[in-house]
């Protein structure tokens, strides 16, 4: 398996696609009711499967990640040809930026000596979509991208 095995809830909310995807492999509701019962690790094993696909897709079309903790915020750009991080400390310990008290404070204070900033790049490796799902594992979560659009406004 190269990514991670979708969750009983995301192969539910699936379904549809779940369905497709076995047809395509020409296996019939009773096949794969069949398959469940009297061969589970093949049933898995097209479990995983469908679950690359689907995360397959999800990564091609990725382009913001961000992880944010108490003093930290991790905003990555992912362009064709590599990953831009804009990185953020704080170095107020009372604040946490996973609230919206810290969150409107560092708003307040972005500009101050309790933040620092840095910017890097990297290309991406054998396979960019490995690259991309090796942050999510980490704890990024895929957005819009308004917060790095925002930092690459004011930092301009």
């Amino acid at each position: 398996m190269k990514y991670k095995r979708l969750t009983k809830e995301q192969l539910e909310e699936l379904h549809p696609e779940f369905i497709n995807f076995l047809a395509t492999q020409s296996i019939t509701a009773e096949e794969w009711a069949t398959l469940k019962a009297d061969k589970p690790e093949i049933a898995e094993e097209e479990i995983d499967v469908f679950s690359d696909l689907i995360w397959e897709g999800v990564l091609n079309k990725v382009k913001y990640l961000e992880n944010i903790s108490e003093q930290h915020m991790h905003l990555f750009h992912l362009t064709e040809k590599e990953m831009k991080l804009l990185s953020v400390k704080v170095l107020n310990p009372e604040i946490d930026l996973r609230t919206k008290l810290g969150f409107d404070w560092f708003k307040r204070n972005f500009q101050s000596d309790f933040v620092e900033y840095l910017t890097a790049s990297k290309a991406y490796g054998d396979d960019k979509n490995v690259d991309k799902f090796e942050i999510i594992k980490q704890g990024a979560v895929i957005t819009k991208g308004e917060l790095y659009q925002w930092f690459e406004q004011i930092m301009e």
